[in-house]
Formats: structure tokens, sequence, C-alpha cells
């Protein structure tokens, strides 16, 4: 079995998330149940909530996020490191949606961010020292992955707000702030395999 899936596993061992997951079952064997018709969803823990309450557009915000991400990887020439890379984020943005979605779950940890931190270090070490602003482009997977980068720093606003309001952990903002960063030097790699050269903001075009 895969590292992502006992992990994902563990972090699902606890009543609210068994609940999760009975639900998600639930979902998965039938696409539509009418119960969200008069404009309300059911979080992970069986509550129900209006459809834009803050959590669900925080956690709806991290599957789009994951969502863009899965376009980055539907491309034909992204190297394998970041292939990798970026497949792993998909599984902990699963994770992190799920604890979004559960209150008082707890799913992202100190191990997540640590590994994002190597990751970015890894892939920033050996690009060229920026001098100037780039532009979002580069190349159809530079151009995604900037997409990716700014929908994950608006589920990082959104979830900060949620804080402010409900109990959100720090490990999940941590993460997220990580991985727009992430996302960010990943684009540099991907323009510099696509096309060989970033775009560059011309302040005085």
């Amino acid at each position: 079995m895969a590292a992502s899936t006992v992990r994902h596993k563990r972090h699902l061992d606890t009543p609210a998330a068994a609940t999760y997951g009975r639900a998600m079952g639930n979902r998965l064997s039938k696409i539509y149940t009418r119960t969200g018709d008069e404009g309300t969803t059911g979080l992970g823990d069986g509550s129900r909530v209006p459809k834009d309450a803050l959590r669900v557009e925080a956690y709806g915000t991290v599957d789009e996020a994951n969502s863009a991400i899965g376009v980055i990887l539907g491309g034909d020439n992204v190297p394998e490191a970041v292939r990798n890379c970026l497949t792993e984020v998909q599984h902990d943005l699963f994770e992190l949606g799920g604890e979004l979605c559960i209150p008082g779950h707890s799913a992202i940890t100190q191990d997540f961010i640590d590994r994002l931190e190597h990751d970015l270090d890894g892939f920033n070490a050996d690009l060229p020292r920026l001098k100037e602003f780039i532009l979002p482009g580069g190349g159809p997977a530079a151009a995604a992955c900037h997409l990716a980068r700014t929908i994950v720093r608006r589920a990082e606003r959104v979830s900060a707000t949620l804080a402010s309001e409900e109990a959100v952990r720090p490990e999940v903002l941590r993460y997220l702030n990580r991985l727009s960063d992430l996302l960010f030097v990943m684009a540099r790699v991907l323009a510099r395999a696509e096309s060989g050269e970033e775009v560059l903001w011309n302040r005085d075009r």
C-alpha cells in the first residue's frame, strides 16, 4: 500500500472522519442526492450549513486548486521530479480539504510542511536569482502552474478569514502558504523546460 494511502487511512481513523468517509461513500455510489436543493450542504461531521458558508468556500477552493494542479499534470512536458512532487501534493490537498470539511479534525502535520520546504529548496537551488518580476506564462504547463498558485493563494485567504471566525489549525494555513511558494518556483522550472526562458515584466514597455 502506498505511503500516502496509509497516511490518509490513519487520519480518517476518528469518529468524525469515519462519518465523512461514509458520506463520501454514499456520494460516490449515488451521484445526485437532492439533499442540497434548498441551498445547504453536509459537512464531514454530518452537520448542514449554507452552501456559501466560509468553511464550504475554503474546502471548495482547495478542491479548485487541486483540479488546477491536475491540469498541470495533464501536460506531456512535465519533468518527472515535478510530476512526482505535484502528485503527492494532490494527495495532501485531498487530506487538507477533508480537515476543513470536518470541524475539529486534524490531518495536516508539520511533516507535510517540512516536505514542501525541502522540495521548494531543491527546485529553487538551480534557478537563477530573479532580478525582475515575471509574467504568468512561459508555456502551457508553466502558465497552468501560475494559475494554480493564485488559486492556492485564494484558498489561503479564505481559510484565514475562516480562522478568524472558527477553529482552523495553523498547519493548514502554513501548508497553503508554502504550497503557493512552491508553485511559483515550479512555474519557473516549467517555463525553462518548455520554452527555455521566463517572461519578464517590462516596466519600460
